[in-house]
């Protein structure tokens, strides 16, 4: 069972590189990437498993953090799902709806790392 944390471990971890790379890469002429969209979405489906994970197993779980970080990420895989379609159409995609993938996933980033239980 740790061989499959690990990896999806590893899984959401790149998703996040993913989304917040993409955000680097194109923040002068903002856009939603295709990697931004599929790392939204790997970002929401291993985050799941891992809670899933984390409920089997015997150590206490932090559902609030987690829920704070399934709604920041349901946020960032909306914002990525609007700006894809535009993208798509060959509109423009919206500086706010761009700058709000990449920031979105960086503030889901620094909720993981930064909130922790020391009790």
């Amino acid at each position: 069972m740790e061989v499959v944390k690990a990896i999806l471990v590893a899984i959401h971890i790149i998703s996040a590189a993913a989304i917040v790379g993409g955000w680097l890469a194109h923040f002068r002429n903002p856009t939603v990437t295709v990697s931004q969209w599929w790392g939204s979405l790997g970002m929401i489906v291993s985050g799941l498993l891992l809670f899933g994970l984390a409920e089997m197993g015997d150590g206490p779980v932090n559902r609030v953090k987690l829920t704070v970080k399934l709604v920041i990420g349901l946020a960032v895989l909306v914002a990525a799902l609007l700006g894809r379609r535009r993208e798509n159409k060959g509109e423009p995609v919206p500086t706010g709806l761009a700058h709000a993938v990449g920031g979105l996933g960086l503030v889901n980033i620094l909720v993981a790392v930064l909130w922790q239980d020391y009790s």
